[in-house]
């Protein structure tokens, strides 16, 4: 039986006790298109089917620098535990009605965290060569997949703007997300997070070049993203994984 879906909330509705994972995400830039439910439904996991809002789903490519990765609430890695990271990324929702994201790649610019990654949770973690550069409110965000397969990169340049006074119904929908659906081994599991309500500003792109959205086994975008935003950042914590 498929339960009702979970509501959109600003903070989390299974906060996390005892996490396995914590980290901090910082400088994060989501840029979103819509996309057709029927074109992304093939790359869900066994149990999830595409989360929509109005009939439409959405596809996101999110720019952002990780920061103090531990095990637990432990001390942070150091060196290992901070780099630059862009997800290719698409919104699902399970029979008990757990919204989430999926992740159709991952680029981070740290070799061995990327194989933790893969190894742990068969996420799919791509190593690249990666930077993410400042001038005020102006952010640049570059990445190259230095693996098999490293044609794949972008070039992304945003202007930072104001706070949003208050976040949208798509605002929410495409950020306020507790958890990841994933593959593993066969079988779909939920990973939960927990993390204080997203800093939104409004953010307007200056320069976009990339190819990892088609990569990844979607048609390439066509034209400007329809939503793009930018927050300083938040702390986040991962729980125990459970099948979905």
């Amino acid at each position: 039986m498929t339960e009702p879906y979970e509501a959109l909330t600003a903070t989390t509705p299974r906060v996390v006790r005892r996490p396995v994972l914590s980290q901090r995400w910082t400088d994060v830039v989501f840029l979103h298109w819509p996309a057709a439910p029927a074109d992304v439904a093939p790359l869900l996991p066994h149990g999830t089917r595409p989360d929509v809002l109005d009939g439409t789903t959405y596809v996101g490519l999110v720019a952002f620098r990780m920061e103090a990765v531990a095990f637990g609430r432990g001390p942070a890695m150091p060196y290992l535990g901070t780099f630059p990271e862009t997800n290719v990324r698409l919104y699902s929702v399970d029979a008990r009605g757990r919204r989430g994201v999926v992740f159709l790649s991952m680029d981070a610019a740290r070799l061995l965290p990327a194989l933790a990654g893969r190894a742990a949770f068969r996420l799919p973690y791509r190593w690249a060569s990666m930077r993410i550069s400042r001038s005020g409110d102006r952010l640049t965000y570059t990445g190259r997949r230095l693996a098999a397969g490293g044609a794949a990169g972008y070039r992304l340049t945003v202007e930072a703007g104001r706070p949003l006074d208050g976040p949208s119904d798509l605002d929410m929908f495409l950020t306020a997300r507790w958890g990841l659906h994933a593959d593993w081994y066969g079988r779909t599991l939920y990973l939960p997070n927990d993390h204080p309500a997203w800093p939104l500003h409004h953010a307007r792109v200056e320069h976009l070049e990339e190819n990892l959205v088609q990569a990844a086994g979607l048609p390439a975008p066509a034209g400007p993203p329809c939503s793009v935003l930018y927050s300083p950042g938040v702390p986040a914590l991962f729980g125990v994984p459970a099948a979905a």
